[in-house]
């Protein structure tokens, strides 16, 4: 499996370049030094399946440096990129650290969370659809694309097991509401402007203090944020999450867990050739 990785990064360099459509509709993707080449791959599946509408934007996730930065300017020409200067204004605006302690600490710790501090404090499109770099396209998203015309309600996709991290009960206490079942984050879309920091900042605190850290706090505060409202839900059969084969009808996988197996030995040569 680690050689198949190994061999994952080094053709990465060898994809042909992916231009990001100025018109089209926003993507964003939080990535650095250790996650650029499934990134790459990610996006060059999206092209493969026909998918030439989308606007690609980079998210530093505090690893970018000169030569990471000039060679996403070449495999993916046209892209936005946000580099953590511009990310740290940000945060210095929206979320400020006497305010904020308890987020800003997480992020030094916990880099998932990123995908809500640093991505829904960009100013831009008030919907943001963020996107794992461990998913790998196979079909027409057609679903996901109808949704980034008009959004309006969050999407996300359904995971294999529910993977909270946390109590359901102390969850629904601290967000006064239900929350969605078995909600999986590799493709995520909220409104920002619907994200109360303040409540984030709380829960993260509470939960922690009462249950302690977890590897899927982001993904839990994402339910919680989400609560009761309606979704639009890809479809479980067909973007499937921890998947062991590919279907022909398959549209989309995220590779978690052990199916990272399948990902780096054989999923990405598809894309490849």
């Amino acid at each position: 499996m680690l050689r198949g990785k190994s061999l994952m990064e080094k053709a990465s360099f060898n994809l042909p370049p992916v231009t990001s459509n100025p018109a089209g509709s926003p993507v964003y993707f939080l990535t650095g030094k250790n996650y650029l080449y499934q990134t790459l791959f990610c996006i060059q599946s999206l092209h493969k399946c026909g998918v030439d509408n989308l606007r690609f934007i980079i998210v530093d996730d505090g690893t970018f440096d000169i030569r990471l930065i000039k060679r996403i300017t070449k495999q993916l020409p046209g892209a936005e990129i946000i580099t953590r200067e511009t990310i740290e204004d940000n945060l210095q605006k929206y979320l400020p650290e006497h305010l904020y302690s308890v987020l800003h600490q997480k992020r030094k710790v916990y880099p998932h969370i990123k995908k809500l501090t640093d991505i829904h404090t960009i100013p831009g499109p008030e919907w943001k659809l963020v996107l794992d770099s461990d998913m790998l396209f196979w079909n027409m998203p057609t679903e996901m694309l109808n949704w980034l015309k008009t959004p309006d309600n969050p999407i996300h996709m359904i995971d294999c097991v529910e993977s909270y991290g946390y109590s359901t009960a102390l969850m629904k206490q601290l967000c006064g509401s239900t929350v969605p079942n078995l909600l999986n984050v590799g493709t995520i879309g909220l409104k920002s402007s619907n994200i109360n920091w303040t409540k984030v900042n709380e829960w993260v605190k509470i939960l922690e203090e009462k249950e302690g850290a977890s590897y899927y706090l982001e993904q839990a505060l994402t339910a919680m944020l989400i609560g009761n409202a309606e979704t639009t839900i890809l479809g479980r059969n067909d973007h499937i999450v921890n998947p062991n084969k590919i279907n022909p009808g398959d549209i989309l996988h995220h590779y978690v867990d052990v199916s990272k197996k399948m990902y780096y030995q054989h999923a990405w040569k598809k894309i490849s050739d």
